[in-house]
């Protein structure tokens, strides 16, 4: 625990520190067309739905600058977080030598996870740059991602969406809507 209490409590050197975590979401539809909210009234929605599956949802958040990335794929896989990390890297963190990743002990968040599903070469560049810190058991509540992930639930999941590119959609709109608000406060915070 105190590994990850003394990563946050650090100040920034610029090696960035990033929180990930994942999430499965059902992917529900309706059975019957809802009724449309009137004034002063909620939308009527029928208590039978269509259950389309799962997928997973993958989140990144730079505890220094405030910014999501958040990726949702149709599986939960050594491959998906492989991809994941390596299009966290190329996209968003390009000249990064190092960054610090706090990230729970789930069987899939390994350097393995990297040598399986890339080739050797990228395999290990990635590997030297992600330095792992794992949440103690029980104790995911450490991670930022996760309030992160309790806001995409409130905010965007709370809600039936029947298939993977409509929530691909919402999510990307929520992580907009939310790098905005970050932005926002940042320079309220400094302005000061």
């Amino acid at each position: 625990m105190e590994d990850i209490l003394d990563i946050y409590a650090a100040p920034f050197s610029g090696i960035p520190r990033i929180c990930f975590d994942e999430r499965p979401c059902q992917l529900i539809g309706n059975v019957l067309a809802p009724i449309p909210a009137k004034p002063n009234s909620t939308k009527k929605e029928h208590q039978e739905y269509i259950r389309n599956g799962v997928c997973n949802v993958l989140l990144a958040y730079d505890i220094d600058t405030g910014q999501r990335y958040l990726m949702v794929t149709e599986s939960k896989t050594k491959a998906d977080y492989a991809q994941f990390m390596k299009w966290l890297l190329d996209t968003h963190y390009p000249n990064a030598s190092k960054i610090q990743l706090v990230q729970d002990n789930f069987s899939t968040h390994s350097y393995g996870a990297f040598y399986e599903n890339l080739p050797f070469d990228e395999a290990r560049k990635i590997k030297n740059i992600l330095e792992f810190h794992y949440t103690p058991k029980h104790a995911s509540w450490l991670n930022m991602a996760e309030i992160e992930f309790s806001a995409l639930s409130r905010q965007c999941l709370d809600r039936r969406i029947p298939n993977i590119d409509m929530l691909r959609q919402e999510a990307l709109i929520w992580q907009d809507e939310r790098k905005k608000k970050s932005y926002k406060s940042t320079l309220v915070f400094y302005h000061r």
